[in-house]
């Protein structure tokens, strides 16, 4: 335990700036919190599109018909087989209302 005076040392104005920031931004509803099953399995590398479907309970055939594309592309996808276009991650991203980055 430090004493209060000793932690406000610590911190950085800039850093709570930040925390406030992301606070704002989840309570708006423009970010989420994710659960830590999800981010091990994206720390280990697993396909960001399928994590992010399942994530939002979707099915594969689901998504595909959603975002306009063949089930067999997003398998494709999915697999690393393809990279896809910037247009259909576009799409894909608007059916799992996600940023493109978060699925590169």
């Amino acid at each position: 335990m430090l004493p209060l005076g000793e932690y406000e040392a610590l911190i950085d104005a800039a850093d709570i700036a930040a925390a406030e920031k992301v606070r704002a931004d989840i309570e708006a509803g423009h970010d989420e919190l994710l659960p830590d099953a999800m981010v091990e399995r994206m720390v280990k590398g697993e396909n960001l599109i399928r994590l992010w479907r399942e994530h939002r309970g979707l099915t594969a055939a689901q998504l595909a018909l959603a975002a306009e594309i063949s089930a067999g592309y997003l398998s494709e996808l999915e697999t690393g087989k393809k990279a896809g276009g910037i247009e259909t991650l576009r799409r894909i991203a608007g059916v799992l209302k996600v940023d493109i980055d978060d699925l590169l």
